[in-house]
């Protein structure tokens, strides 16, 4: 997912395959420039308040909190898009583009999009009742792999037991 060749890192992106919150609508970005707001006041106000976008994708909400700041708080904003994709065309230039947070950061990290970009196993059941691991190849396809055991086993069994049920997935939380 996140190598050269990944479904992050590919020309064509992850943006044709879904909408988030924030390309439905520009209330997102505003309610969470509010959110911001509150957090510099609750700071008193700093002279360097800093906002982190984890998994920016293409840093639609680091451009849309940022437009929506008040002023004199952009003014003082720092907005940090963290993305291992590259750099979008015609992203605002105060938007510093990242592949990791900044360290000495003072405001708020945001991270809407970051727990959808986390890659996990998939276990299904197959035609006996046992969980076995999906593997996928570089073309998509998919098969079934060895059974689910140790540590993952147990995970599933406590967070999200699977009936004996053919075709029946889970994702394992690890």
């Amino acid at each position: 997912m996140y190598g050269p060749a990944g479904f992050y890192r590919r020309p064509e992106g992850p943006a044709g395959h879904f909408r988030t919150s924030v390309h439905a609508s520009p209330l997102f970005a505003t309610a969470v420039a509010r959110l911001l707001c509150r957090v510099d006041e609750a700071l008193g106000r700093p002279a360097r308040l800093d906002f982190v976008d984890m998994a920016a994708g293409r840093g639609e909400l680091a451009a849309g909190v940022l437009g929506a700041l008040p002023a004199e708080v952009a003014v003082r904003a720092r907005v940090h898009a963290v993305e291992i994709a590259g750099r979008p065309d015609g992203l605002d230039e105060r938007i510093a583009w990242l592949p990791e947070p900044p360290d000495g950061l003072t405001g708020l990290l945001f991270a809407n999009e970051w727990l959808d970009n986390v890659p996990v196993e998939v276990a299904e059941v197959d035609p006996e009742g046992v969980p076995r691991r999906v593997l996928v190849r570089r073309d998509g396809a998919e098969r079934l792999g060895e059974p689910v055991g140790g540590a993952e086993a147990e995970w599933l069994a406590r967070w999200w037991p699977l009936p004996g049920e053919p075709g029946l997935r889970a994702e394992i939380g690890l």
